[in-house]
């Protein structure tokens, strides 16, 4: 944990390699992810959800929205690269996004479905990225050229990113 609480388990670093090892970590983190999520606001009051995670920042409502937004596009992102050569990605305004009428008139549970439900067909797919495929890329119009390996590692980071952000709040969670 760190200090900064936009960043508690620290900001990411991009990784210059990703061996196959560090593959099958950032894989399980992402596939556990969902459970982890649920677990840590399956006992919160919409009070609880609709408390910012820090000041100026997102309610835990909107970081749990957030969260399969984010890798519904990670997950596009991936078949983009596998099927087309360095296709152009379109980033999108996550900031908007968390303020749009879904985010407040959606339960939380119809999100923590669709995290599940998108990380089971996620897994699959990254289990299934032959080895000279995860050098494959895709390009970032602020960032440039990613290569899939290195978007694993970041969606890995961003999960656990976001859960610490729910549980950094000490409602009496993990």
């Amino acid at each position: 944990m760190t200090a900064d609480p936009r960043f508690p388990i620290g900001p990411f670093k991009w990784p210059l390699t990703v061996p196959a090892a560090a593959r099958a970590e950032y894989i399980a983190r992402i596939a556990a992810l969902p459970g982890r999520v649920r677990q840590a606001v399956e006992a919160l009051t919409d009070a609880q959800l609709d408390t910012p995670y820090r000041e100026g920042g997102w309610t835990v409502r909107q970081v749990i929205h957030h969260i399969p937004d984010s890798h519904m596009n990670a997950f596009i992102r991936f078949k983009l690269a596998l099927t087309e050569i360095e296709p152009v990605i379109k980033p999108y305004d996550e900031a908007a996004w968390a303020r749009l009428g879904d985010v407040a008139g959606t339960p939380v549970e119809t999100s923590l479905c669709l995290l599940d439900c998108l990380h089971k067909r996620w897994v699959v797919l990254l289990n299934g990225i032959a080895e000279e495929d995860w050098k494959r890329r895709f390009v970032h119009p602020q960032l440039g050229p990613v290569t899939l390996e290195k978007n694993l590692a970041l969606y890995a980071w961003h999960g656990d990113h976001h859960l610490a952000h729910i549980t950094a709040l000490g409602f009496g969670v993990r």
